[in-house]
């Protein structure tokens, strides 16, 4: 299988990826919702489209800092910005009047410093337990595999897959933030989890096809060896994985294009990641099974 074969190829591209995604969160760093930081969510309705590029000044003549405002939908608008005042707020909602009309508050939705700190620990904490948890079911489920290569390696090798698989979401999220002021919350963090939970699927899929040709190959005659047997796994679920992929791409393409504001950004996220999960589950996982056999050989 070619995957195999030139899985250096694939190993210097991942790298590629790695080094340009630490580079965005190391120098621009994500740029945190109020989920995390505290503020306020508004959102207007208007009885005709708004033009947000005429509200822009009037905000920004208001000094009320850092601020996102983005069109959902045909005639609404929705406002993130810090915590305001009852002054403050009088002031954006007569900003935000376009010819003289005043719009419709549907919601005004404060979050505190406090939540969002909170929030950051568990969404720390949701990501370190899966991962934790995905490891001691590999180990246990592949216990019975332990030539060449150690059940507890499989459980390592898709920890570094789904790390690969987290971090270019967020790396990708970095420069999003930093050059198009795309903000995190909470529903990215539920993006990076769901990607998780697809990713190791992928991942497993191809493990358990290689645990089952290492049981046919003990009655085999001629044995084929380690690299040959993981090859001819990626092979028989390669295209399975792909078009599981495909099926679920095309539904978040669709949910981008023609859903609500609120989830573009977290529909978003969820197509970098699938895409870096199915690549990861393909071309580097099951390479480094292969890799670590080679490793153990030498020794």
């Amino acid at each position: 299988m070619f995957v195999i074969k030139y899985r250096k190829i694939f190993y210097a591209f991942s790298v590629i990826l790695f080094a340009v995604s630490f580079y965005g969160i190391f120098t621009y760093g994500l740029k945190l919702g109020i989920d995390f930081n505290g503020g306020v969510i508004v959102d207007m309705n208007y009885t005709t489209a708004p033009d947000t590029t005429k509200i822009n000044p009037a905000l920004e003549k208001l000094n009320i800092g850092d601020y996102s405002l983005r069109a959902s939908g045909t005639n609404d608008v929705i406002l993130r910005t810090k915590n305001l005042t009852d002054a403050e707020r009088n002031d954006v909602i007569a900003a935000l009047s376009l010819g003289g009309e005043t719009p419709t508050v549907k919601t005004f939705d404060a979050v505190g410093p406090i939540l969002g700190a909170e929030l950051q620990k568990k969404s720390m904490y949701s990501v370190a337990m899966v991962l934790l948890a995905i490891v001691l079911f590999i180990t246990f489920a592949f216990r019975h595999v332990s030539k060449p290569v150690s059940s507890w390696k499989y459980g390592i090798v898709a920890v570094v897959a789904l790390f690969h698989d987290v971090l270019i979401p967020i790396g990708f999220f970095a420069f999003l933030g930093h050059f198009y002021g795309i903000e995190v919350d909470s529903l990215f963090v539920t993006a990076v989890l769901v990607v998780l939970g697809f990713s190791v699927h992928d991942t497993i899929v191809v493990f358990d096809r290689t645990r089952e040709n290492l049981k046919l190959n003990e009655t085999a005659k001629p044995k084929k060896d380690f690299e040959q047997i993981v090859g001819d796994s990626v092979s028989q679920t390669f295209i399975r994985s792909i078009n599981t992929s495909l099926t679920v791409l095309i539904a978040l393409l669709v949910l981008y294009f023609t859903g609500p504001a609120t989830t573009k950004d977290f529909s978003l996220a969820l197509l970098v990641g699938i895409v870096a999960g199915t690549y990861s589950s393909i071309f580097i996982g099951s390479p480094l099974l292969v890799t670590l056999e080679k490793i153990r050989k030498n020794k």
